[in-house]
């Protein structure tokens, strides 16, 4: 031990002595123990909004606490919200072991377990997790790094403002001796946890903004992270279930005599919708001693289902329904200005109608959960972006307390917004209930393509006006889809106004505007989805932008900034100079405007979505039918980036995504059922299609913004821009490339 600890230990020991009992041999270590503290660690809560989680000072891991730093130095470190490959459980942790001048080596980080009392809101969408978690999660660091800094200074008699933290250290600015934070752990923890604590300024980060490899990136690369799919259980039963194809169907008859024959088979279960949105649509379940055996006798089932209404269901003429809907006057939703005399003066109008078909998640992990029901307990292992609906969910199957279901928040294997609902989770209670067993159900790729929450099939029709200077002097928009609030609203025939809020306050701009929603009832599930309305909006608005271009003479980007240039308002004042940079940004580093070899075009647009903006220019070789995508230079402006990398890594993604989206994939509705089954009929991006994608990052003050979801929505408006500027050919139908199926 270095003599100077040793002197400065024995110096506090000497002038605490009342407080503390007699030690006649003491390492530096024990010394710290004894100061009155039994806990193993310190364990530090903070406060995030609506909660506040309380210091605790136990020897017991506790996991009402974000950081639990261990004797031994070893940090550990939990994440609140669901991890699903956007690396959020690295992000979020690194910002605390940023501020807490954490040496990232000692870091491990584990997800929470569904408990918002203990984390607050956990769920995982709307990319509002950094947004909202970035700055509670540094306080946390923060605080942390104060307290102790505090008790390295009692041990020294110092004031703590002669001390400093650095690299999983406290060091004594008169004369260097250091404290390891494993030393200080139990003396800390009786510190009192600093309320307001003092954050780092920018050029102090350490992890934040950085390129940081995810924390379980090893584990990945090796097959030993842990999923939804792969959770077992002793005794456990494996499940396997059929749906009704049409939403709104029940349960004619079964004959489950040939399936109870099976070899394995246990038991078959009938499952029935109870009264909440994300609950079973009603199925049949067969549950077996092995999943393979589930799988085969599930076929075996004689099935008769009362399809209901939904029956009529077929997208093709739905959509061209949705057409007729917004290509004439449909109930207003917002005005502004006065586009009825925009439209009487102008020198020439332009209108185009774009229209867009469902999608599925389509996630790599289907749904997946272990359930097990007792008398007395219930207990979820599941992939999920909402452990809060499972815990209501299944405490209204259940009749019990919300806080009685525990929920084991597993790593998701893809989710995009479908895991949000818990519908497979219901399932798996209603079979464990019965059979009085654990029970895993695992949704076969078939069955979670045609019973899935989708996303929503759409039309969209804009009008212009423009004055002889070619400027826009006016803007209507029509939109009719089914919403999301059909989910929770019955009877719902049209998207309600304030869905439309994207279209209203989008920063265009346009001084005489008016929007409207058309007439749309929801024939099946409408749910999130990746980007979710922003992937219509932005193919709408970036689209028109380009043909306006062309009836104006003028190139996109020209076309672009002399509308946001005539945007006075100041409230849109922001959006304006951040849409028109981001735009540049991608405009110079793809070489937007140069001269190209015949057949080859690039093409611009720009979105502002989950409060940041994304500008994509798209370099594609079109020869025929065949659209070869060759580049794209993807801009976003997130405000304060927390991992380059994995920001960087969001951005390709959104690529894939929405390349799948704007080439090829669509799901279709056939008398009242999907028709789609698998990825041979639902082609998701392959790898040998993938572009070359550079992605180009702010470095930005402002507070962080949504990075998961607005990289999807300049794709197709930038991509049908490119094969215009390629071909002359214009697409306004997604997928543009749709299989027959």
């Amino acid at each position: 031990m270095n003599k100077h600890v040793t002197d400065a230990l024995a110096a506090y020991y000497q002038s605490n002595a009342q407080e503390i009992s007699v030690i006649t041999k003491m390492s530096r270590r024990g010394f710290l123990k004894a100061t009155g503290v039994t806990a193993g660690g310190l364990v530090i809560g903070i406060s995030i909004p609506n909660i506040t989680v309380a210091k605790s000072a136990t020897s017991e891991f506790n996991p009402s606490a974000f950081i639990h730093l261990s004797e031994n130095g070893d940090l550990l470190l939990f994440c609140g919200r669901c991890e699903m490959g956007q690396g959020i459980s690295t992000a979020l942790p690194a910002a605390v072991a940023d501020e807490m001048e954490a040496d990232w080596s000692r870091v491990t980080v584990e997800q929470g377990e569904g408990n918002e009392s203990k984390y607050g809101n956990q769920a995982t969408g709307g990319s509002a997790s950094i947004r909202k978690m970035f700055e509670p999660m540094r306080k946390a660091g923060a605080a942390a790094k104060e307290m102790l800094i505090i008790a390295a200074a009692k041990v020294w008699n110092v004031k703590a403002s002669d001390c400093y933290a650095e690299n999983h250290f406290v060091i004594n600015k008169l004369n260097n001796q250091k404290l390891s934070y494993g030393e200080l752990a139990s003396l800390a923890a009786n510190v009192e946890a600093p309320k307001d604590p003092t954050l780092k300024t920018k050029e102090q980060y350490k992890y934040i903004g950085k390129a940081l490899d995810r924390h379980d990136q090893g584990k990945v690369v090796i097959g030993k992270r842990t999923y939804g799919v792969d959770s077992k259980l002793p005794g456990m039963k494996y499940a396997a279930v059929t749906h009704c194809p049409v939403l709104g169907g029940k349960l004619k008859s079964l004959d489950k005599t040939a399936a109870l024959k099976v070899p394995g088979v246990v038991d078959v279960v009938e499952i029935t919708p109870i009264k909440h949105p994300f609950s079973s649509v009603g199925a049949v379940a067969v549950v077996a001693d092995n999943s393979w055996t589930a799988q085969q006798a599930v076929k075996k089932l004689v099935v008769e289902w009362d399809l209901g209404p939904n029956k009529v269901y077929n997208t093709k003429e739905y959509k061209a329904e949705l057409v007729k809907n917004v290509e004439k006057p449909a109930e207003l939703a917002n005005e502004r200005g006065d586009l009825d005399n925009a439209f009487k003066s102008a020198s020439k109008t332009v209108k185009a109608t774009y229209t867009g078909g469902h999608l599925s998640h389509a996630p790599m992990e289907p749904n997946a959960s272990v359930v097990s029901v007792t008398d007395t307990s219930c207990e979820v292992w599941a992939s999920t972006q909402s452990p809060a609906d499972i815990q209501k969910v299944l405490a209204q199957l259940l009749n019990r307390e919300e806080k009685d279901i525990y929920v084991n928040v597993m790593m998701a294997g893809g989710a995009f917004g479908r895991k949000f609902k818990c519908d497979y989770v219901h399932e798996a209670a209603v079979i464990s209930k019965q059979i009085k067993a654990p029970v895993q159900l695992i949704w076969s790729r078939e069955e979670d393509m045609r019973t899935g929450f989708y996303h929503s099939i759409s039309a969209q029709h804009i009008e212009a006006s423009l004055d002889n200077n070619g400027q826009v002097t006016g803007w209507l928009h029509r939109a009719a889809f089914p919403s999301i609030t059909s989910l929770f609203q019955a009877g719902l025939d049209r998207a309600p106004a304030n869905t439309l809020g994207e279209v209203d306050k989008h920063p265009f701009g346009i001084k005489n505007f008016r929007s409207e929603t058309g007439l749309a009832p929801a024939h099946t599930r409408i749910g999130w989805y990746r980007a979710v309305y922003a992937i219509f909006y932005g193919f709408a608005f970036g689209t028109f932008a380009d043909e306006l271009a062309v009836e104006t003479g003028k190139d996109t980007l020209t076309m672009l900034n002399s509308i946001y240039d005539a945007n006075d308002d100041p409230k849109q004042a922001e959006q304006v100079e951040r849409s028109k940079a981001t735009l540049a940004i991608a405009a110079k580093h793809s070489g937007f405007g140069k001269k190209l070899p015949k057949g080859e075009g690039i093409g611009i647009a720009v979105h502002h979505s989950f409060h940041s903006y994304v500008a994509m220019a798209i370099h594609v070789k079109v020869d025929g039918d065949n659209i070869k995508v060759l580049n794209v230079d993807c801009a976003i402006d997130c405000g304060q980036v927390l991992n380059t990398d994995g920001a960087t890594a969001q951005m390709e993604g959104a690529v894939v995504m929405g390349m799948s989206l704007a080439l090829a994939t669509e799901i279709s509705f056939k008398d009242g059922a999907v028709v789609n089954s698998n990825f041979h009929n639902y082609p998701v991006m392959r790898i040998s299609d993938m572009p070359n994608v550079r992605v180009h990052i702010t470095d930005s003050d402002e507070k962080p913004t949504g990075l998961g979801e607005p990289g999807v929505a300049p794709f197709a408006p930038a991509l049908s821009n490119a094969i215009f500027a390629a071909s002359g050919k214009r697409y306004r139908d997604l997928p543009m490339k749709p299989m027959n199926v």
